[in-house]
């Protein structure tokens, strides 16, 4: 059987799980780390059976398929060149820090014939592959993701930090263009948001709700959508979800039907969710990033595409300016917000200069 090479580039915390995982993969021959600092590199490296490098030109030549996971601003300057000698790339979300970036690694995938995978792993998170199963259309979608602090990617804000994960999977969901988005976006501990809420409407009248915050006192990750045939709670933090669909329930309304017309149905003494059938969703129990590097190792032996590929990548990152020029345009008490501005954020260079420490 043919074994696929890879190599890890940024030995960070998600490094370390890519690497993890592509060295418990039989179809996979992981060929190694690379990190600016070699000692870190080595250290990664040592534990997974791999060799380590400080600079990731001299894995080129050793790779059919590399994960990129250093800080986002480094994302194209690190994953263009691979494209560019055809090699398939995994890159973690967002694809880029700005949208003209994130397209011009789009055009040099296509340019070159090379696969380039998104890492919004939330899309394998088994809640989201349970939904996904019931295809539901969607019609108002509800979505929180607030945690604790974490000191990691103060380079870009929430919404590119954490409301990114939401926004490839309401919009994998609504499968309609946007048609308005307005937000409020709040920077408290630097010059990038750190809370914001957003609604999306969609030009088939889906309506989405997004809030992300990282100075919460808790974490949760939830999604509730409603539809015309069902209603759905979704917990991806704890793995768990219900339903409550028309088809389950329609001897239930017929009957409440019937008492209230003969005028026998008592509202204040009903207890509805004895009435109600909720169904418990099945959820595997499968770890999402493993999922996300078995389907990106499958579109590049097979020449597929992958599931959430680099267009799903770049149409979440339009999204997203939009939501930043709305947070942006947001006013308080009369001023506008001091949140970093969409024209500064859009006119952002990636540094060039030397290979990242680790993100």
């Amino acid at each position: 059987m043919k074994k696929l090479r890879t190599a890890v580039i940024g030995a960070g915390k998600m490094g370390r799980l890519h690497s993890r995982i592509y060295s418990e993969m039989d179809d996979v021959d992981f060929v190694g780390v690379v990190d600016s600092d070699i000692a870190r590199a080595e250290a990664l490296a040592k534990q997974y059976g791999a060799k380590a490098f400080s600079d990731f030109v001299d894995v080129m030549d050793k790779v059919d398929a590399v994960t990129v996971s250093v800080p986002t601003e480094f994302h194209a300057y690190v994953a263009e060149p691979f494209l560019a000698h055809g090699i398939a790339v995994l890159v973690e979300k967002p694809i880029a820090d700005t949208l003209p970036v994130a397209r011009r690694m789009l055009r040099t995938a296509r340019e070159h014939d090379a696969i380039l995978q998104v890492g919004h792993s939330e899309r394998f998170n088994p809640v989201v592959q349970a939904m996904r199963r019931i295809e539901i259309k969607p019609r108002f979608m509800e979505v929180d993701r607030i945690s604790p602090y974490s000191f990691r990617s103060t380079d870009i804000g929430v919404v590119l930090d954490m409301m990114i994960h939401d926004i490839d999977i309401v919009l994998s969901l609504a499968q309609s263009p946007v048609k308005d988005v307005q937000a409020a976006g709040v920077n408290v501990l630097g010059q990038h948001e750190d809370i914001a809420n957003v609604r999306v409407v969609f030009e088939s009248g889906c309506v989405a709700n997004l809030t992300a915050s990282r100075l919460a006192l808790k974490t949760e990750r939830q999604i509730r959508v409603f539809s015309e045939d069902a209603y759905l709670s979704l917990d991806y933090f704890k793995k768990s979800g219900v339903m409550v669909s028309k088809a389950a329930n329609i001897d239930m309304v017929q009957l409440l039907r019937e008492h209230q017309t003969n005028g026998e149905l008592d509202i204040e003494n009903v207890d509805w969710t004895e009435m109600v059938n909720v169904e418990n969703l099945s959820i595997d129990d499968g770890e999402p990033l493993r999922m996300e590097q078995e389907d990106f190792v499958s579109a590049v032996l097979n020449n597929t595409r992958p599931q959430v590929s680099a267009e799903d990548g770049v149409a979440a990152m339009e999204l997203v300016e939009r939501i930043l020029e709305a947070i942006a345009s947001h006013r308080w008490e009369g001023q506008d917000s001091s949140t970093i501005s969409a024209q500064q954020w859009h006119s952002k260079e990636t540094k060039s200069k030397k290979m990242p420490d680790r993100q």
